[in-house]
Parts: structure tokens; C-alpha cells; sequence
């Protein structure tokens, strides 16, 4: 690649310690990692002159001299919390399984384990599934998160299995000055029933690059909802890689929640690789000071009958920016395809950027495709109304803000995750 189109970095460190665990584990894993590595080192950091990372400005990330994660702390200094309240706790520390941490109570039909650990235990399934769906090709940050992770959660849901309680999984990081590679395997065979909470927040105010790859595979006839929500420190950087498949019959509700990092990016792909799919496709981010959150969502209709449905809300005040890059492909195999896409930006201040750029392609000719974009101001009518009867302006503020976002929120199905999703939102936006 031209050297214009990509900064120098000061990961000397980060690399040697890819270069070492290329020649440790499996001959199939090592070949994996390698391959990340080689990647990452053809594609770079990308400047503002590649078009797909136009909007995300690296120089930062550039200018920062890297060290390989270390193990975190066994204590913190806040408690971690829970958004669900669920038995079901799973904790990674700088990418790695915590046993100590996690609360993992017998579930037929759930094996929630490390990473590690399954690669020993379950290598059978991993050799030829793990690392087949992130299109590291495409992206720097998966290929150096392929290249570097060492452990992460091994998560299956065996055929038929219903796993009534959330899985909530939270991802600490904590220190300054490194990058983590958090990995996550989800694997939902036939007809598996399951809600899924994924959490990603800092222990302090470190600079830290996280760089998170999620592999979901949504069996035929499975019924998955994930959440997933980024609340990192506004110091650290944040550029994640979500891919996922899913087979015919198949029902698949992906909402991510952006409120942290000073940078934040997540690519989100998923491919409807069979007919009579069902997905959802939904994200709330939120904006303020000088943050910049980025979202780039990729919808692959490859088979008939499929329907999707995507709605991102965003809320960005002060000096903030967000983008939200969304692209549907109908493959011409894949007629009687119903796909609908909005993206709907409230801006707070007049000071605060939003770039849109909705993408529609089809290939197909018997479809309902709909996309739109809509940028605006909080409306002066209905903000009279409730401070012409006492509302404060603070508290009139948040019910419209909430009253915005909540066409996402309110989708989710677990209530304590909605009430606490929402209450975040009050305290992100000063508004409670």
C-alpha cells in the first residue's frame, strides 16, 4: 500500500510479541496468526485517504508508543456491576478469562469457557471455524487483534438448548499505554434460544487501544438476541470488528450501544446465508465533548425470503462527531427480500458533526428495499409544551431525548438491561 495512504507507527514492541506467538499452539493457529500478522503489516493505519476510514482520523492512535497487554488486577477500583442482574457472569481482564471473577452456574446446553482452554478441550471445533468469519483482509485492527490474542470466551450453545437467564460478559481493561485483543467465539447450533449481554468498560482513565474481533455463528432456526455495549473511559480507543452468519430459519437481534472511548469504531457485518432469515440490526450511540464514534454496518442478503431491519439512533453534543456508515447488498439470488434502514441523528449542539452515508445495492428484482437518513434539533414545540406546564428545562430535555432513543432501547427484551441502558443514557447526557 502507498505509504500516503498510511501512518508509521511506534508498535515495535506490539509486533515482536505477534511475531513470538505465531510460533507457539497449534499448526493451524499458528498459520492464523501469522496470517493476521501479515495483514496488518501490508494494510497499516489507514489515513483519511482511504475511503473506509475517511471519517476516523488515526493520528493519534499513530503517535502513541504501543506495548503488548499485560494480566490486569484481581481488584478494581470501581465495582463492575451488573446491567442485568443475571447469575450468568462472564469477566475477561485485558482480554484474558477470568475464573475467579465470573459466575458461571451449570446450564444445559451452555459451555461458556476460555479461549484457551478450548483450544485444547474443544480444538476439534475451533480448527476450521475460528477466524473463518472476520474478514481481517478488509481490516487492520482484526488482523493485528488475530495476530496478538492469546485467550477470550469460547461461548456454544448446544442444539435446542434454551438459556432462560442473560449471559452477561463484561470486558475490563485496565492499565495505560497498551493494546488488547479481546476474542470472542459464539457458536448457536440448531433451534438454541438465548439472550446475550456484552459489556466492554475501563478500570480508570488509561490510554489503551482495545481492539475487540466477535465471531457469531447463528445456526438454522436459532434465536439469538445480543447486546452489546461499549462504555469504555473517554480516554482510550476503541475499533471492533463484529461478523456474523446465520443459516436458514434463523432469528438475529444485534444492538450495539455506543456511549464511551474517545475513539470509537465498530464494523459490523452480518450475511443472511439462508432463507426465511430474521434480523435486527439496531444502535444507540451517544456523543459528547470531543469524541468521535464511528459505525460502519454491512447487511449481506445472499439467500430468498429474508427480512431485515435496521434502525441507529444518535445523539451528539458539544464538540463531538459521529458517522454511521451503513451499507445493504441484495445478492441476486435473493429475491423476496424485505429490507428496511433508517438512520436518525439528534444533534445538541450547534457545534457537534454527523456524517451519513446509507448504501443500497441490489442485484435482485422482486424486493422491498428502503433506506434514509435524517439529521435535526431537538423540536422547540413539544419542549414548550412540558415547560409551559412547571418541567424543568433540564428534565423536559430528557424525556425527548429518551423518547428519541427509545424506538432501539425499548426492543430489548430483558427490562432490567433497558432500565439500566436507559438510566446510562440520563447520566451520559448530564440529564437525570
Amino acid at each position: 500500500m502507498s505509504a500516503t495512504l498510511t501512518y508509521p507507527t511506534q508498535m515495535d514492541a506490539v509486533l515482536a510479541e505477534a511475531s513470538r506467538l505465531a510460533t507457539t499452539g497449534p499448526a493451524w493457529l499458528q498459520t492464523l496468526r501469522a496470517r493476521g500478522l501479515e495483514q496488518f503489516n501490508q494494510q497499516g493505519l489507514p489515513t483519511p485517504k482511504n475511503e473506509e476510514w475517511k471519517y476516523t482520523p488515526l493520528r493519534a492512535i499513530s503517535d502513541t508508543p504501543w506495548t503488548p497487554g499485560e494480566p490486569g488486577p484481581a481488584v478494581f477500583s470501581q465495582e463492575l456491576g451488573s446491567l442485568s442482574g443475571s447469575p450468568i457472569r462472564i469477566v475477561l481482564v485485558n482480554g484474558r478469562f477470568d475464573r475467579n471473577l465470573s459466575e458461571i452456574p451449570a446450564q444445559v446446553g451452555l459451555t461458556a469457557i476460555s479461549l484457551r482452554d478450548a483450544l485444547t478441550e474443544h480444538a476439534d471445533k475451533l480448527e476450521g471455524t475460528l477466524g473463518t468469519l472476520a474478514k481481517i483482509e478488509n481490516h487492520p485492527f482484526a488482523a493485528l487483534n488475530t495476530a496478538l490474542f492469546e485467550d477470550g470466551l469460547y461461548l456454544e450453545l448446544a442444539k435446542g438448548a434454551m438459556i432462560e437467564p442473560v449471559i452477561e460478559i463484561v470486558h475490563v481493561t485496565s492499565g495505560s499505554g497498551q493494546v488488547f485483543a479481546p476474542r470472542m467465539l459464539l457458536v448457536a447450533h440448531e433451534a438454541a434460544v438465548a439472550q446475550i449481554v456484552e459489556r466492554y468498560i475501563s478500570d480508570g482513565e488509561g490510554v489503551n487501544l482495545t481492539l475487540p474481533v466477535t465471531e457469531s455463528i447463528i445456526h438454522t432456526n436459532a434465536n439469538v438476541e445480543h447486546v452489546r455495549v461499549q462504555d469504555e473511559a473517554t480516554t482510550n480507543f476503541h475499533i471492533g470488528l463484529w461478523e456474523s452468519h446465520q443459516a436458514v430459519g434463523s432469528e438475529y437481534k444485534a444492538y450495539n450501544v455506543a456511549y464511551g472511548a474517545a475513539l470509537g469504531r465498530l464494523d459490523q457485518n452480518l450475511w443472511l446465508g439462508g432463507r426465511h432469515v430474521t434480523t435486527r440490526l439496531d444502535g444507540v450511540v451517544v456523543a459528547r465533548g470531543t469524541q468521535l464514534l464511528d459505525n460502519h454496518t454491512r447487511l449481506d442478503h445472499a439467500m430468498p425470503d429474508g427480512n431485515s431491519f435496521e434502525v441507529y439512533k444518535q445523539i451528539v453534543d458539544d464538540e463531538a462527531t459521529v458517522v454511521f456508515n451503513g451499507k445493504i447488498f441484495v445478492h441476486q439470488d435473493a429475491q423476496k427480500t424485505d429490507a428496511k434502514q433508517t438512520n436518525q441523528t439528534l444533534l445538541l449542539a450547534p457545534t457537534a458533526t454527523i456524517n451519513s452515508k446509507p448504501q443500497l445495492e441490489i442485484f435482485a428484482d422482486d424486493v422491498k428495499c428502503t433506506h434514509g437518513a435524517t439529521v435535526g434539533q431537538l423540536e422547540t414545540l413539544p419542549l414548550f409544551y412540558l415547560r409551559s406546564r412547571g418541567m424543568p428545562k433540564k428534565q423536559a430535555e430528557a424525556i425527548l431525548v429518551y423518547a428519541f432513543a427509545a424506538e432501539v432501547l425499548e426492543l430489548i427484551n430483558d427490562e432490567s438491561v433497558k432500565k439500566a441502558l436507559e438510566v446510562r443514557l440520563f447520566e451520559k447526557l448530564a440529564l437525570e
